[in-house]
């Protein structure tokens, strides 16, 4: 090699540089592993920190939303036909649970037992996609605050003091409030650990490359709504934008697509509760989606005709940039709120056309009539959100009792008219009410596992009761229908003076069973006082009946034979009568808690 040519500042480079080959392989795979250790690193805390927040959230929604239950179950069971008011208790109670997935999965329970109609559900929808930008905008704060004093680790520290709680009292409010603490402060702990992970991400050029080159808005939401349908929580994928943002892996624009997204995404938590349930649930999670990907649809079209209109100098992110300078974590935190304001605004009169268009898509399927035993109203999905579960509970126990009623009025009709023509109807339901006797004590023992409220709790306890109570009003119904072949057998029939008595006692049970389940379904003590007064007609009727049938007899007007199954049914009625007013009586229980 010639290098003769070559000046002093040239030559001693030349052989300075001129290393051995594998020398440089081995520093470039140093480099290598270093990036890879790098990546796996920034992976893994990632990863834990989505774990530790996804525990947070499901920590204090489970204890606020069992500290509230009563509560809430008032204040979603009064929107009324009032739009704004349903937005408004949307709003309020998903900022008080921090989750809109558990509100809106009450909602679908709700009208799946027809507490709730599909508008007032969609009203409420609208306001838990409000009150979830809580969360964000708790977010922001603790991403907030001085380079010597952080946010975070002040509300982290709270996790401590949770603990603290929950370890040693003994009370079981003040455990609840432990919960709510201690959620609240690992919700910190998440993102801390999610914010270092973005830190890690950002050293990286080749990671701030490739996600730089990720800027179709499309791709965007697409990305959001995948990433928030696999972890199941929107507050998670606007966390992990907001973290990003703030670290400078991606720009404004780009998590505002994502949040976008995320929106859409966070609606598969309402279809799996929905694919359970009647059709009007699928209804109620078909107009979540609506709902979601109107917004979404709206303000795609706003950012391409702003980028139109302004030769691409304007978009949100430079807006929500120029509103809220110097604090990226406020201006995605922001830009979520105005996102579901906005959508609000624009769907809330568009409500009736929502449900319209939920109904053509999920079509009323046609009534399939089974003979087999099967629950009416029960989800087991709904055991993870205990409020729901215990109005479905609630639901399912009052149709028992609709169908121990009906059995008595036939087994009455069957003992007076002697047509057994309904024996298998009646079969059919006694098969009914013992399948349902096993299957809701069952579900009230697996509803018990959750953490539950005094109120709740005592609820369930009473609810064994009652539901035994309504095995046994069908179990004297089918007493009642065997005395009806008794008289088949023997060839006699009752007098019409004893006709008109079993008249008069039906027309008492029929009064005790309207007032007994008022009293159990409202709470109401004026139905209790009256249902009790009914069950005492119905002592005085039975005892008139057994006097009367003596007298009757001894007069020749009714014959011997049917004498015993007269009795006998006087105090199966009589015995129905306490079992229905046992049921109104829970309700004593409940008022006390």
């Amino acid at each position: 090699m010639n290098v003769s040519g070559m000046n002093l500042k040239e030559f001693v480079p030349f052989f300075c540089d001129k290393r051995p080959n594998a020398t440089i392989n081995n520093q470039i795979l140093n480099d290598q592993m270093v990036n890879a250790i790098s990546i796996l690193t920034a992976i893994l805390t990632l990863l834990a920190g989505i774990g530790v927040f996804l525990v947070a959230c499901t920590m204090m929604s489970s204890n606020l939303e069992s500290a509230a239950s009563r509560r809430l179950k008032r204040l979603f069971t009064k929107t009324g036909d009032n739009k704004w008011i349903g937005v408004g208790i949307g709003t309020l109670g998903t900022a008080a649970i921090q989750s809109s997935g558990a509100v809106t999965v009450m909602i679908i329970g709700f009208v799946n037992v027809g507490i709730m109609s599909l508008t007032q559900a969609a009203t409420i929808i609208y306001g838990a996609n409000i009150g979830t930008t809580v969360t964000a905008q708790l977010v922001a704060l603790g991403l907030s605050g001085s380079s010597s004093f952080s946010t975070t680790l002040l509300f982290a520290s709270l996790a401590s003091v949770g603990a603290f709680i929950m370890l040693f009292t003994k009370v079981d409010s003040w455990k609840k409030i432990g919960g709510i603490l201690t959620g609240f402060g690992m919700l910190f702990v998440g993102l801390s650990m999610m914010s270092s992970a973005m830190d890690e991400f950002a050293a990286l050029q080749s990671v701030k490359l490739f996600l730089a080159s990720i800027r179709n808005p499309l791709l965007l939401v697409l990305l959001g709504a995948v990433i928030t349908a696999v972890i199941q929580s929107s507050s998670v994928m606007t966390s992990i934008a907001i973290t990003m943002v703030v670290s400078g892996l991606i720009d404004l624009d780009q998590g505002i697509y994502l949040t976008m997204g995320s929106n859409i995404g966070s609606c598969v938590v309402a279809i799996i509760a929905g694919m359970a349930s009647g059709v009007a649930a699928k209804r109620t999670a078909m107009i979540h989606l609506l709902f979601n990907v109107l917004g979404v649809v709206l303000f795609l079209c706003s950012a391409l005709l702003l980028n139109i209109l302004t030769s691409a100098t304007w978009s949100f992110g430079t807006i929500f940039e120029y509103l809220f300078p110097t604090a990226p974590q406020l201006q995605l935190a922001m830009f979520h709120t105005v996102f579901n304001l906005c959508t609000m605004l624009v769907a809330l009169p568009l409500t009736n056309s929502l449900v319209e268009l939920s109904c053509r898509i999920i079509k009323d399927k046609p009534v399939e009539k089974t003979n087999e035993p099967h629950l009416f109203f029960l989800d087991p999905q709904m055991l993870r959100t205990p409020v729901v579960a215990i109005r479905q509970l609630k639901a399912e126990v009052e149709n028992m009792a609709m169908l121990a009623i009906e059995n008595y009025r036939r087994s009455v009709y069957n003992v007076t008219t002697l047509d057994d023509s309904k024996r298998q109807i009646f079969d059919q339901t006694e098969t009914q009410l013992n399948y349902l006797n096993r299957e809701l004590v069952h579900y009230a023992l697996l509803l018990s596992n959750n953490q539950l409220n005094r109120f709740d709790h005592q609820y369930l306890v009473s609810t064994i009761r009652t539901v035994s109570d309504l095995e046994r009003i069908g179990d004297y119904a089918k007493n009642i229908n065997e005395y009806a072949d008794s008289l088949r057998q023997q060839q006699v029939r009752f007098s019409d003076y004893a006709l008109k008595e079993i008249g008069q006692m039906n027309g008492l049970i029929d009064r005790l069973y309207e007032a007994s389940m008022q009293a159990y379904h409202k709470m109401d003590l004026g139905a209790l006082g009256l249902a009790n007064q009914i069950e005492e007609e119905v002592d005085q009727l039975t005892d008139e009946m057994e006097r009367n049938h003596i007298q009757r007899l001894a007069l020749g007007i009714c014959k011997p034979q049917a004498g015993t199954e007269y009795i006998s049914l006087a105090q199966n009625s009589e015995r129905i009568a306490d079992h229905l007013i046992n049921v109104a009586k829970t309700i004593r229980d409940l008022q006390n808690v």
